[in-house]
């Protein structure tokens, strides 16, 4: 089983940037594709990005692409989403997840841990 914790959610201002990352234990992240995902009440939980094992392939929402940057250092076993240019529709919660899959899904289905999330919220 993996256990993922991510970090570095907040408070920001519309233009703002904020980075999250998603550390993982107990079991190592190179053997999975890792997504990002968000959600706000009452929403189905959205695709935002996702990067492959090695990292060599990668993905993005549309409403994210230009802005954000998925990366990942599997030495330390974390995944980061540096997110620029924030915009206050940005506001949700955040979490990563693993994939077992190959290449890079954007289903959620397709994911089989996730974590607890990180709250985001951009103001005007």
């Amino acid at each position: 089983q993996v256990q993922l914790v991510e970090s570095g959610g907040g408070l920001v201002q519309a233009g703002g940037s904020l980075r999250l990352s998603c550390a993982a234990s107990r079991r190592t992240l190179r053997n999975y594709a890792m997504g990002w995902f968000r959600q706000t009440p009452g929403k189905e939980r959205e695709f935002v990005a996702g990067i492959s094992r090695g990292g060599d392939n990668i993905r993005y929402a549309d409403s994210v692409q230009g802005r954000f940057t998925i990366s990942r250092d599997n030495a330390k076993n974390t995944v980061y989403l540096q997110m620029n240019s924030l915009k206050p529709e940005d506001t949700a919660n955040y979490y990563c997840a693993t994939s077992a899959g190959i290449g890079v899904p954007a289903n959620p289905s397709a994911f089989n841990y996730w974590g607890q999330g990180t709250q985001v919220t951009v103001t005007s």
